[in-house]
């Protein structure tokens, strides 16, 4: 009987880490390359205000500043399912796919502004502190996989590859 319970746990391990990895793919090339983009508009001043008055926000503030987008976007995201309800199947996934990069975009500027109002909620320091800690541990157990390590050989194997074919057309 153990041994069914250690082959069960094995396999729900390997599903939980697979969807753990596939969130932090999303974070690590979703959340911050577009939340960088994000920050780009900062630079034009009325943009530059609002985020400074952001930044200066009450913590209740600044947490009804970061659920705005996710409320904003409710309503497209309905609208999209709608379109794909009609048989418009590619325009509804295009427009959740925008939905999900906009909000992506400005949910982490927002984050990256309201980090330290948001981290004085008890609640949202332990659940961020939790989610930091267990990321780095999902990234440590999909970097010893053996599936990660052939990625990164033939990444490599690539590169080198279109770095040498790169070069010879010079």
């Amino acid at each position: 009987m153990r041994a069914v319970f250690k082959l069960l746990w094995r396999g729900l391990r390997a599903v939980l880490l697979a969807m753990a990895a596939v969130i932090i793919a999303i974070e690590e090339w979703g959340w911050r390359p577009l939340s960088a983009m994000a920050a780009h508009l900062g630079k034009w001043p009325p943009i530059g205000r609002l985020e400074d008055k952001i930044r200066a926000a009450s913590p209740r503030v600044a947490l009804l500043w970061f659920l705005v987008p996710a409320v904003l976007l409710f309503p497209v995201k309905l609208v999209a399912l709608w379109l794909i309800h009609l048989g418009r199947t590619t325009l509804g996934v295009v427009v959740i796919l925008a939905a999900k990069a906009l909000g992506t975009a400005f949910v982490g500027r927002l984050f990256v502004l309201t980090e330290s109002q948001l981290s004085t909620f008890a609640w949202f320091a332990r659940a961020l502190s939790w989610w930091r800690t267990t990321k780095l541990r999902v990234q440590a157990a999909v970097r010893r996989s053996l599936v990660w390590q052939s990625v990164r050989r033939v990444k490599r194997v690539v590169s080198l590859w279109v770095r040498r074919r790169i070069r010879s057309t010079r």
